[in-house]
């Protein structure tokens, strides 16, 4: 099985999101589904059915990062950051599209979250951004087509 890279602070959050669900969700939803099941007929049951589905999504999740987990490979310390957008490092680039400027740390696919400003290092800008040094332009194919970014920084 591939393993993917992750950094020392997504491990922790994952770590972090296991342990509230396993001592937080989960029991209160048992709790639910104990006073759903005080109400009687449970074949006409709404909350019990609704909280028996909750059960099943957390029980999902849990085993769904666990095995995340299992598949990660911490980096720690990060590598050294030069000139080169390497994994870990934060990059600003500058869209003369929309003649805006974004920043984007390159992280793993587990830890990535696209509105936070955290890409995978496998995402189409992430693979275009790997390896490159402030002042290269890059193409990048994205779903919406080509777009041209200047690497700005690298931090």
């Amino acid at each position: 099985m591939a393993r993917s890279l992750i950094s020392r602070e997504g491990h922790e959050n994952l770590k972090k999101q296991i342990t509230q669900l396993r001592r937080v969700e989960l029991p209160a939803n048992v709790k639910a589904i104990e006073e759903a099941r005080a109400h009687g007929d449970l074949s006409e049951n709404a909350e019990y059915h609704a909280a028996k589905e909750r059960n099943a999504i957390i029980m999902g999740k849990i085993a769904e990062l666990d095995n995340l987990l299992a598949t990660v490979e911490v980096i720690d310390p990060l590598p050294e950051v030069g000139d080169r957008v390497v994994f870990g490092c934060k990059a600003t680039v500058y869209d003369p599209d929309g003649d805006t400027e974004h920043s984007y740390r390159i992280v793993g696919a587990a830890e990535s979250d696209a509105s936070c400003g955290r890409i995978s290092m496998t995402s189409p800008i992430g693979q275009a951004l790997l390896g490159k040094e402030e002042g290269d332009e890059v193409q990048v194919r994205t779903p919406g087509g080509m777009r041209t970014l200047e690497i700005l920084s690298v931090e």
